[in-house]
Order: C-alpha cells, then structure tokens, then sequence
C-alpha cells in the first residue's frame, strides 16, 4: 500500500518537477554513493539559495520529493543525514546575533528579534515547508518522516531533524482543521482495505470479520485531513452493547447475533489505531474519543455508559523485569502461601513466570484458582508503577487517564489470543468515561498525577 502512495505521489510531481530554467537535477544512483552525495550537496545548496517566487520554490521541492522517491532505504539515510548534518540553523550568525541582542538597548531590540526568528527557520525548514502547497506533498512528508523514525534508533544526529519535522507536522495537523467521518460498509473500498491494513490493536482476518466490525450496532470513527481525504490519520472501533463487555473474542465473534442499537446502553471503545507512523507523536486520539461520545450522545440517547476493552500491552514484559526481591515484595506472604501450594519452591517468587511459560496454562482450571489472585494483585501494582516523569509505565493507562477516564474493571482471561497471552497473560482493562467526572479525574491526572481507580480495582491491592 505504501509503494502504491508512493508511486502515486510520483506521478503527480512529474509534471511540476519538470524542468527548472531547463534544467533537470543531476542523476544519483539510489544508494546515495560518496560522489552522489557530493553532487545532491551541490544541488541542495544550488536550490536553497535559488531566488525566485512561490512556484519555483514548490518546482524546487518536487524535484527534491521526487529524487527522494528514488532513493533506496541506504540512499535515503544518506539524504537525511545530509540534511540534519549540513542544512540545519547557522549557529555562528546565531549567536552573533545573541549578542548584540544582549548589549542593545530595549527599543533597538525589535529588528534583532525578527532576525533571530529567521535564523531559527532552518535551511531544511525552508525547503520542507514547501510541501504543504504540492500535490500529496503532505503525506509524503508525513512518509518521510516514517523513514526517518526508523533511521533515529541508531543515528542520534537525526533526532533535531525529527524534532524540526515533528513541530512542523504539528501546526498542519492541528485538530481543528481535522474532519471526523464514520466508516461504513458503503465507504470506498480502498478506505476498507486501508482499516485492515492500519489496525493495530485487534487484526481483522477476513472481509467477514471487517463487515461485522461494521454492522448496524457497531461504529467505526476516523479524522482526516484536508490535504489527505482517503488516508485516515487515526480510527476508533466502537461495539454498542448492553453492559460492559469483558471479553474481546466474544465482542469480535462474527456469530452472536446483531443488537439493535436503540437496546443499547453502552458504548465500548475496543480498538483504536494511528494509521500514520509519520505523525507518531502528534496527539489526536483523545479529541477523536470525545467527538466520538458527542456523536452518539446525540444519535443514540440511550447510550448512557462510555468504556473501552483494553490490552495491558506492557504487563507480562514489566512482570518479568521484576527482580525475586521485588516480585517477592509485591506478592506478599499471601501470595506466598499460595505459591508454596503450586510447587516445592515455597521461596521462589521465580516459579509463577515458569507456570505462565507453560502454553495451555489457563485451560487448567486448578492452576487459574491459583494464579489468579496473585496476578490480580501484581497488575494493581503495574498499574501504579511510574516512569521517571511520574507517569505509568503503561502506555493504554496514559492515553485513558490523561483523558480523563478511571480504571474501572480489570477482565481475567479477556483476550485469550496469542498476543493477549504474550502481552498481559490473557487480562484487559476496562476504562470507564464518567460523562459528568472527566474534566475532574483529568485534571487530577494532570496536575497530581492522580490515578482515578474504581474501589473494585483497589480492592485487588
């Protein structure tokens, strides 16, 4: 799919990239060799400094976009640290104007302002703004920056670059300019084909299983962007049930018969999905969820009670991280007593993962009696485990809590496939949207850092 969009956006440049004053960019070879790059640094200098209006400046970029589109993943590592090494903001001129920043009286300040603003506008800066204006030039940087993420893990020099791009993503993605459409049956099957290839959370298997994600008591939810009308940015899967639902495979089982939706009584949000790698960063699903609630708030009166079915992607990683000593502290001498019941090691806090390790484990219903009160007990405690900045470790249980949800229910054996089992040992997590007590819990999480749990969750301490 992505070869296609890229191709696409190709054929659009081709025509605007033409020529310049007759002249074409100098060929390099896809890997970006030493002499290519040599002669792309010539040419990106030779473009940066070109005087000329808004359409040559645009034809100067769809040059740039369409050599980029040529480059193999080697060739386009090489562009990128090209960028981020030679075309970044002139430190020297920076901090001469500092100076005389600092030594000038307060009414000779205005004009060195203005000159530092324009310094901190980088030379990439400059030219990767011209993007807004070009065909598809949005998605393809938004494409670029994909790229670009991936080349960060092990080249730290790029991360100013993706730092410059990311600001730069966020003023043209700014949610206001976003539009919210629902997704149906009757959407364009290229917009069908693009939510089984985008959804991150649950797969959808089969055209079946995707007709069924959208029957009449389900929703599905996207933002768009102007510049980008058939590529959803991010979605929400929504199942409109009677009562909170507590198990994904049952939620997502194409057999149980359809629920009218005027006999609803509850929303559940149970997948929702970036579809843009390139806008990592860039927050859009919390305004996502409350247009959402407001959209069926006035469709569907009835529907009273707002929640999710969530994984607990980091639990079983953040369980076995745990030292003996640590485990060993959180189980306590309960959970102790219940350990020394499952095996010979009574002092082995080491032998719950060993059962766990063992595939089938929960079809064994004296086993589950065991282990169960011990996880329980040992996902209250991830769930108040912190990262350095005073917020969980759990990346579900920030977005929610940050948007002003509770921990409302925690569900044994909620996602009994392989990837429930490998995430969170089969759990997942209900997060309730009190209607009247969000902007209270978010604000408690925001300024506190409060954890909003329901007093069935702090019973599992």
């Amino acid at each position: 799919m992505l070869k296609n969009s890229l191709k696409n956006i190709g054929r659009s440049w081709s025509n605007l990239a033409g020529s310049f004053r007759g002249e074409r960019f100098e060929r390099v070879g896809p890997d970006l060799s030493s002499g290519d790059r040599e002669l792309l640094r010539r040419q990106l200098k030779k473009w940066l400094e070109a005087r000329g209006g808004e359409v040559s400046s645009r034809k100067h970029a769809a040059q740039i976009g369409e050599l980029y589109l040529s480059l193999s993943p080697v060739g386009r590592k090489q562009f990128l640290q090209l960028l981020a090494r030679e075309f970044g903001p002139d430190r020297e001129a920076l901090r001469e104007q500092c100076k005389q920043y600092l030594t000038s009286s307060d009414s000779a300040c205005g004009p060195i302002e203005e000159e530092l603003l324009d310094l901190l506008i980088s030379p990439r800066l400059k030219l990767l703004r011209q993007f807004n204006a070009l065909p598809q030039g949005i998605k393809f940087l938004v494409d670029l920056r994909k790229d670009l993420i991936g080349f960060c893990r092990e080249e730290k020099e790029l991360q100013p670059l993706d730092r410059e791009i990311q600001r730069l993503l966020a003023t043209w993605f700014d949610v206001g300019l976003l539009e919210m459409r629902q997704i149906d049956w009757q959407s364009p099957a290229s917009l069908l084909e693009k939510l089984v290839a985008y959804e991150a959370v649950h797969e959808i298997h089969s055209w079946q299983d995707l007709r069924h994600r959208l029957n009449m008591d389900r929703r599905c939810y996207a933002f768009f962007h102007p510049n980008m009308p058939d590529e959803p940015l991010i979605f929400v899967e929504v199942a409109l049930t009677h009562g909170i639902a507590g198990s994904i495979q049952i939620l997502l089982d194409d057999s149980t018969p359809d629920l009218a939706p005027e006999a609803a009584d509850t929303a559940i949000f149970y997948s929702i999905s970036n579809a843009q790698q390139g806008l990592m960063g860039i927050s859009f699903g919390n305004f996502l969820i409350k247009r959402v609630v407001d959209s069926l708030k006035t469709e569907l009166p009835n529907i009273r009670t707002f929640s999710t079915l969530s994984p607990v992607p980091g639990f079983a990683r953040w369980l076995q991280g745990l030292t003996e000593e640590e485990m060993d502290g959180l189980i306590g001498e309960e959970g102790r007593a219940d350990l020394a019941e499952m095996g010979n090691d009574a002092n082995s806090p080491a032998l719950l993962l060993e059962l766990l390790d063992n595939a089938g484990w929960h079809q064994d219903e004296h086993l589950c009696a065991a282990v169960q009160p011990l996880l329980l007990r040992l996902l209250y405690h991830y769930f108040h485990a912190k990262r350095s900045d005073g917020q969980p470790i759990d990346p579900v249980e920030r977005f929610h809590l940050g948007n002003g949800a509770r921990i409302e229910r925690v569900n044994w054996l909620g996602d009994v496939s392989d990837k429930g089992f490998a995430q969170a040992y089969g759990f997942m997590v209900n997060y309730l949207y009190p209607i009247k007590e969000i902007e209270k819990n978010h604000e408690l999480y925001a300024t506190k850092r409060k954890i909003v749990i329901s007093s069935a969750v702090r019973a599992l301490k």
